[in-house]
């Protein structure tokens, strides 16, 4: 992936036409204090496509139904685009079997599922959790609740200056002691890309299993389960241009048959008295309660939108993106730059002297620039260098180089003000 140290992409954008992505996106004709919109926090959320509005209000008009449930059109009609949507998401990693795709909330939820119905049945005192200093807050709060419960340990792999696991670490901290393993695919603070599939390989030969968080990862890398070798895959629909509140988790067949429900309630049994109840086949079980069907139908369309572009054109225009930003916010004089990994995609997080990154990014938000700026859950990396918060501008493929350099007159501007 992208080296950017020398301010260079490495890659060539040929054949990405940014200004026909754009237009696809309602939301970046929007004025925001009178200035045109320059959206660089999709690290955050994503902006949605004009196809995945229009797929949520089609459900609403025509097929606002429940699924599963009912023998009438409107049902048939929500549950077509439900299930087409779990089919989308195992094309979408390469998964194969679409019952390996079980539908969430998102992210977190699929994180605290997993913590929750494997970890819960599997770990025990002395055993051990490997995390990363990497991880969002949601890859590391459900781990520290089943450790709580069950008496296992929770081990951290460190990172350098440079935001980069220690892979040295991380092999000395792997034993047979070592149960599961949970790393980000992409650092959300950082945007630093961690060698994934040979860390997985590593944990499995200590018999370990591995769960990845790949919410900042599928907006900008192609994820193959299969290659990849990882138990667990978890994202989220808003970061890769689909509606809140849907994600999926992706789970090795044999894993997820043994798993117990995470929660009860309809659609999850089989049947159902009041001394046992049988449970449903994967990924059902899982699924308790009349999910966000609409969110789902959008999370469909958004697959087909990131399906529909090439890939490889995206992220060579994302990488030009970000190699031209680092390099121009590098120029900016008492700006430091926090996290400047070898390998990285779609996030320049950095500090200005003498101003608190809120301040910073209010007066930005009145010029039209939307930013994030805090520990971006991610409190540790915050800690790693002794820092309260970032700014960080978070790149999609609807980004240019104008919104760089609109970020950059923002960024002297909030200079301006504080001197």
């Amino acid at each position: 992936m992208t080296t950017l140290a020398a301010g260079q992409s490495g890659r060539t954008a040929v054949g990405f036409d940014v200004a026909r992505v754009r237009a696809d996106f309602p939301s970046l004709s929007e004025l925001v204090h009178g200035k045109p919109l320059v959206y660089l926090d999709s690290a955050n959320t994503s902006q949605k496509p004009a196809a995945v509005i229009q797929a949520t209000d089609d459900y609403y008009r025509h097929a606002n139904a429940n699924i599963h449930r009912a023998t009438h059109l409107l049902s048939e009609r929500a549950t077509a685009l439900y299930e087409g949507a779990r089919r989308k998401a195992a094309a979408f990693l390469n998964a194969g079997d679409d019952h390996t795709i079980v539908l969430t909330k998102g992210t977190t939820d699929g994180i605290n599922l997993v913590a929750s119905s494997y970890g819960r049945s599997v770990l025990q005192a002395g055993d051990e959790i490997l995390l990363t200093w990497l991880e969002h807050h949601s890859n590391i709060v459900p781990w520290q609740l089943i450790a709580e419960q069950t008496g296992a340990a929770i081990r951290v792999v460190p990172i350098n200056d440079a935001g980069e696991l220690d892979q040295d670490a991380y092999a000395a901290l792997l034993s047979e002691r070592t149960k599961i393993v949970a790393v980000g695919h992409v650092s959300n603070a950082l945007g630093t890309i961690n060698p994934v599939k040979a860390m997985i390989a590593q944990a499995h030969a200590v018999g370990a299993v591995v769960l990845i968080d790949g919410a900042q990862a599928a907006p900008h890398l192609p994820i193959d389960v299969k290659d990849l070798d990882c138990d667990f895959y978890v994202l989220s629909s808003h970061k890769v241009f689909g509606p809140t509140g849907t994600g999926v988790l992706y789970g090795r067949r044999a894993l997820l048959d043994a798993m117990p429900p995470y929660q009860g309630g309809g659609d999850m049994i089989a049947n159902v008295t009041f001394e046992k109840t049988l449970y449903n086949q994967i990924p059902y079980k899982f699924e308790a309660g009349t999910p966000n069907i609409a969110g789902v139908a959008g999370f469909g369309a958004a697959i087909d939108y990131l399906m529909g572009i090439d890939r490889d054109a995206a992220l060579a225009h994302e990488d030009d993106v970000l190699a031209y930003a680092t390099a121009r916010v590098r120029e900016i004089p008492g700006v430091r730059i926090i996290g400047e990994a070898r390998h990285k995609t779609g996030v320049l997080s950095f500090v200005m002297e003498g101003v608190h990154p809120h301040d910073a990014g209010t007066i930005l938000d009145q010029q039209g620039i939307a930013v994030r700026t805090g520990q971006h859950c991610a409190q540790p990396v915050m800690d790693k260098f002794c820092i309260p918060a970032t700014i960080r501008a978070s790149l999609a493929i609807y980004n240019n180089r104008e919104d760089i350099d609109a970020l950059v007159r923002g960024l002297l501007k909030v200079q301006e003000v504080f001197s």
